[in-house]
């Protein structure tokens, strides 16, 4: 391990990205029919769908730089 601050601090948002991706999957689960009504389903989905994607994109970041040796 080379710079293992370095490495936390790359870790810790991206674990609050799926942290936050399971909190806006279970609000959006337990709320949809509500969000129906209101017509604001699709905007939730989206926006899961734009966190998940950056959330994986992130894990794909970190992963390449630990196997380069960058962090």
């Amino acid at each position: 391990m080379k710079n293992t601050k370095l490495r936390v601090a790359w870790i810790i948002p991206n674990v609050f990205c799926y942290l936050m991706l399971i909190g806006f999957s279970s609000f959006i689960a337990l709320n949809a029919e509500g969000l129906k009504e209101i017509s604001r389903l699709g905007i939730w989905v989206f926006v899961m769908i734009i966190l998940f994607l950056v959330s994986i994109f992130g894990s794909y970041r970190i992963w390449t730089w630990i196997k380069e040796g960058k962090i």
